[in-house]
């Protein structure tokens, strides 16, 4: 199946089980490129925790969650913040998938520009090798320490849950946060799905009782159900 795909379906995901790095493992590293086309390592930061988030102009969740996580970044001084640029999640016919590097930055840089991101951007390479060793989610969060250990992680972010396990690091205590799957209000959805052109909200529709029985009941059942990570904030992996 093609990373860069042309329409979203939710068969493209497994929704069941999340292969990106869990707690307690080695974050990673990739150099990767700024928005302008320096180059920059992913974990090039030099606080004690870096916050890095996927996300994508088109993804719903991404934007519906940027005010809140740049709340965060402006607030917490001893935490870096990092997007890192990936697949477009919902592609349409006015921002469709990547088929260049050149693209891919371009996207990148409506996220700066158009609408104003102020988190660090680091944009993937086409084929996407940092976001599928992150899991390859459209909108996943990851907290990693000085020593390249994540500390905590969600596959689907959740930005208040992020804000308390941050808290809780910065404190000097394990974060055992549950980042429940809570979707974005629909005006957003439409807003995003319709700026991505035509196609991208049909997709989005034609998928969404597959995402509400995966996301919201399914995964949110398995991690009330689950144990929760126990990584202490300087931990080296």
């Amino acid at each position: 199946m093609a990373y860069n795909y042309d329409k979203f379906d939710s068969a493209q995901y497994d929704l069941t089980t999340f292969r990106g790095p869990a707690p307690g493992t080695k974050a990673p590293d990739f150099t990767l490129t700024l928005p302008d086309g320096t180059p920059a390592r992913l974990l090039d930061f030099d606080t004690p925790f870096l916050v890095l988030e996927t996300g994508s102009v088109t993804c719903p969740l991404f934007q519906g969650r940027r005010k809140a996580m740049e709340r965060l970044d402006t607030t917490i001084s001893d935490a870096s913040f990092t997007v890192l640029y990936v697949r477009e999640a919902h592609p349409g016919a006015t921002i469709g998938a990547h088929t260049s590097q050149q693209g891919k930055t371009a996207n990148a840089q409506i996220l700066v520009g158009a609408d104003g991101e102020k988190r660090r951007v680091l944009v993937d390479d086409l084929q996407g090798h940092a976001h599928q060793a992150y899991g390859a989610y459209p909108n996943a969060v990851f907290i990693i320490n000085r020593n390249g250990c994540v500390l905590w992680m969600s596959d689907w972010n959740n930005a208040a849950a992020t804000a308390r396990a941050l808290e809780d690091l910065r404190a000097g205590r394990p974060a055992r946060q549950r980042a429940y799957f809570k979707p974005v209000v629909p005006a957003t959805s439409v807003r995003v799905l319709s700026h991505a052109g035509r196609g991208a909200l049909w997709d989005f529709l034609r998928s969404l009782p597959s995402l509400i029985w995966h996301n919201l009941i399914l995964r949110n059942i398995r991690l009330l159900r689950g144990k929760t990570a126990s990584v202490p904030p300087d931990a080296a992996c």
